[in-house]
């Protein structure tokens, strides 16, 4: 690709990301889009604010656009990635690439900026989160022994597909995640606790039967342990692990609503003591999979109310 081809127009601010797309957005989009692929390249100058026409004038775009054409087709497909006040930001498949199109709009809702780009989803670690409203998967209060974006606080982000995956467990109030000495699985605050549904969804994947471990010792045969895989109604595929065997509750093909039992926390898989693993992939190959950030809808962290909050390691939390 040359440099004309990839070069950036692009003017914006960062700010708070959504991932819907209003109207707004939607109309003029459509719009760039129907002037590109029926090559209306002047049209499209005439939609750009007096800034950008200035910068890209309009010899200049003719060029731009047809050389892209060249090389990429016309566009075929476009999703939305996020959005936020002036700025959004699509996966945009032509005939022949796959592009990112990030594009702000200005009070007059010109185009004040655009990119084109070869879309990686890492360009746009702020955007890779879940679109679906979520609960967490249990009730009463739980602690965050892995959970945010670091290797310090979270050693599963050198795992693409589990990067943003949390540990759970359950504490007593000294602390401690068993009662007694925790030699065996029952004695742990976790084992036995059911584990929800966080969204509506079909499951796609469930292996039972594998033996809970001895606390301390890990089967690194199976590593996820007993399993559900959940793919909601927005394409996000939900991973729960290490479940207490035979304690699974779905099958696959069921379709659950949220806040459903799935089954019960267990001690199977690479785990060295009762807790719940979950992450969000973006399809359902955990060899292939990219991780997604998790937000939930509204819950209880610390004793504090947070809204569209992603945990953190050493956080309590639990649901209103």
């Amino acid at each position: 690709m040359d440099k004309l081809f990839l070069f950036i127009f692009l003017f914006w601010v960062q700010a708070g990301i959504a991932q819907t797309e209003n109207a707004r957005f939607k109309s003029n989009v459509d719009e760039f889009e129907e002037f590109y692929n029926d090559g209306s390249y002047d049209s499209i100058f005439y939609s750009l604010s007096s800034d950008m026409q200035q910068f890209m004038p309009q010899e200049t775009a003719q060029e731009y656009f047809e050389r892209l054409k060249s090389q990429a087709g016309k566009i075929v497909d476009r999703e939305i990635i996020g959005a936020q006040r002036d700025r959004a930001v699509y996966k945009t498949t032509f005939e022949r690439a796959v592009f990112t199109l990030d594009i702000t709009l200005d009070a007059e809702d010109n185009i004040a900026g655009f990119a084109f780009k070869p879309y990686l989803e890492e360009d746009f670690p702020e955007l890779i989160r879940n679109k679906s409203s979520l609960i967490l998967p249990f009730k009463d209060t739980w602690k965050v022994i892995w959970g945010g974006d670091t290797p310090e606080v979270n050693y599963h982000v050198e795992n693409r597909a589990q990067k943003h995956a949390f540990d759970f467990v359950m504490v007593g109030k000294d602390g401690q995640t068993y009662r007694t000495d925790g030699k065996t699985n029952e004695d742990y605050y976790a084992f036995g606790q059911k584990v929800l549904a966080p969204c509506d969804g079909e499951v796609v994947l469930v292996v039972d039967g594998i033996k809970d471990n001895v606390p301390g010792e890990m089967n690194a045969l199976y590593v996820p342990g007993n399993t559900v895989i959940l793919k909601s109604l927005n394409d996000e595929y939900l991973v729960f692990a290490h479940f207490q065997q035979h304690a699974i509750k779905v099958k696959q093909g069921d379709r659950v609503k949220q806040g459903q039992l799935l089954g019960l926390c267990g001690n199977s898989g690479n785990s060295s003591e009762p807790h719940l693993h979950f992450h969000i992939q973006n399809i359902e190959d955990m060899n292939m999979a990219t991780g997604v950030k998790t937000y939930f809808e509204q819950i209880r962290v610390n004793e504090e109310v947070k809204k569209d909050y992603s945990p953190q390691k050493g956080e309590k939390i639990g649901p209103l």
